[in-house]
C-alpha cells in the first residue's frame, strides 16, 4: 500500500482560520486524506497488473515474429 504525505491537522487548521467550524474541519481533512490514499492505491499498478502487461507483451512479440516470418517466407517464394 503506497502512502502519502498530507498534514490533517495544518489543513483544519487552514479550514477553521479560514472560519469552518472545528468539527466540519476536522471531518474535512479526514475526507480529504482517505480520499487521496485512496486515489493513490488505484493508480498504482501491483504485481499481478505488471505479471499481466508482461503476459501480453510476451504474446504480442510472438505475434509479430510470426508475421514478420510468414511476410518474409511470402516475400521469398514471390521473389525467391
Amino acid at each position: 500500500m503506497a502512502t502519502i504525505a498530507f498534514d490533517t491537522l495544518k489543513f483544519a487548521e487552514r479550514l477553521k482560520a479560514g472560519g469552518v467550524p472545528e468539527a466540519q474541519a476536522k471531518a474535512e481533512a479526514e475526507a480529504l486524506a482517505a480520499a487521496l490514499a485512496e486515489a493513490l492505491d488505484q493508480q498504482l499498478a501491483s504485481k499481478r497488473d505488471v505479471d499481466k502487461s508482461d503476459d501480453r507483451l510476451n504474446l504480442v512479440q510472438w505475434m509479430i515474429g510470426f508475421n514478420l516470418a510468414f511476410t518474409m517466407a511470402v516475400l521469398w517464394k514471390v521473389f525467391g
